[in-house]
């Protein structure tokens, strides 16, 4: 027995002097290229590309990685680009992922390489932003994938590198995503044993990590209510349908499946009616009325219920009014679930990388990621990084999707040491 535990205790005291050689290795190299990390975020950020359309983006992507002697992958769903580089010994296959799609949102903030990039979204002209973070995403893979290629005869297995397109969704009628990655086999070929991403956060200090085990991210669905009425001037309301009225009493109606009817100390739960059209003037009232809006669930069972609910709910409430309603209810993204296990297993990685004390458990939030697509198909954990100035007080830093939303440059590499950590400690172990 006590030569058994002599030997276990050396086996930890090699695999530990291993992994603190591998972390002065990884520091060394991300220190290195922190300027240039920060240099091809300010270029992705500069020329944003939406969903489904990051035709340069890939290409700047692909061209960085072939110069690193990594073999590539083009046109996964539509413009993903996946670089595989295998090790110099044979071991399990580990898969990174950054999103690289913008969004339609005009940029209000005052820098050098501030997006002045136009575009349209449905039917409307748009300015185009890195509004989430995306750009940093981008520059910390390429950055680990800058790392992972100089330790090449240090990693014992695969690692590929998953660069993401439409991760805010795919336009109206076209498939995209995460969702279309898998369907298209990306964690096959090699097949893929365990998948890490990270995901920006404007409101955290840079230099902070945040995760959670099991599900740490929503389930998001979009819904459709039309509204059917009966069109009259607006000066007498008697001969009308009224779809505005109707309209007004089903938004209010759906609150009360969250404040009423679900069981709030369970999971947390969400329903937002984000736009209503009706009308053309102020003496019409119009003959149709359209509610579109998000549901955010943390429970599938619960998803289940608020679903049903609210096509039980619609139809009735509309009735009551006289006028008639449909409702349409889209998959969605799945919850994004931090397999239990994995987690266990790499949190020690997160707190040897950004130390114990800046690695924070979280409460799950309402946001979601199509990130939770893989980890449908392969254990996955999906972790917040800080991007917030020390100086800038948690309120009053500019949310994600807003004009505003700014970063903080410092936190890139902490993102480029924890994922390359993760890589390397993973096929190791």
């Amino acid at each position: 027995m006590k030569y058994a535990i002599i030997f276990c205790f050396s086996l930890l005291t090699i695999g530990s002097a291993f992994g603190q050689k591998n972390d002065e290795k990884i520091s060394k190299l991300s220190d290195k290229i922190e300027q240039k990390v920060i240099e091809w975020r300010r270029h992705v950020h500069q020329n944003p590309e939406l969903s489904n359309r990051e035709f340069e983006t890939a290409k700047y992507i692909e061209t960085h990685l072939r110069n690193l002697g990594i073999s590539v992958q083009t046109g996964v769903a539509k413009t993903g680009v996946v670089g595989i580089l295998k090790g110099k010994k044979p071991g399990k296959v580990v898969a990174l992922r950054a999103d690289i799609d913008a969004l339609p949102v005009t940029e209000r903030n005052d820098l050098p390489f501030k997006s002045n990039v136009r575009s349209t979204y449905n039917g409307k002209e748009t300015g185009v932003m890195h509004a989430c973070g995306h750009d940093s995403h981008v520059a910390i893979l390429m950055g680990v994938a800058e790392v992972l290629s100089q330790m090449k005869n240090d990693l014992q297995g695969t690692v590929k590198f998953i660069f993401q397109p439409a991760e805010e969704g795919a336009p109206k009628g076209e498939e995209g995503g995460a969702e279309l990655m898998v369907k298209e086999g990306v964690l096959k070929n090699p097949d893929v044993d365990a998948i890490f991403g990270l995901h920006i956060a404007a409101g955290l200090d840079a230099g902070k990590i945040t995760y959670k085990p099991g599900g740490i991210m929503a389930a998001s669905q979009s819904y459709q209510i039309d509204v059917k009425g009966k069109q009259a001037h607006g000066s007498r309301p008697w001969a009308s349908v009224d779809p505005i009225m109707a309209s007004t009493q089903i938004i209010n109606g759906l609150q009360t499946i969250i404040s009423r009817e679900s069981e709030l100390t369970k999971e947390g739960a969400v329903i937002t009616v984000g736009m209503i059209n009706a009308g053309i003037r102020s003496n019409i009232i119009p003959e149709k009325a359209t509610i579109v809006g998000t549901i955010r669930t943390l429970d599938y069972g619960m998803q289940d219920f608020i679903n049903k609910r609210m096509k039980e709910m619609v139809p009735d409430i509309a009735k009551a009014f006289r006028a008639e309603a449909t409702i349409d209810i889209e998959k969605g993204y799945p919850i994004t679930f931090n397999h239990i296990g994995l987690t266990g297993q790499m949190l020690p990685t997160l707190q040897r990388i950004a130390s114990k004390e800046n690695v924070i458990e979280i409460d799950a939030i309402t946001g979601a990621e199509d990130f939770s697509f893989f980890q449908q198909k392969v254990p996955g954990l999906y972790f917040f990084l800080g991007g917030k100035a020390l100086d800038v007080k948690p309120e009053d830093a500019a949310g994600h999707h807003t004009p505003d939303f700014i970063l903080d440059e410092s936190g890139f590499v902490l993102g480029v040491k924890t994922l390359s950590a993760l890589a390397i400690d993973y096929l190791d172990k």
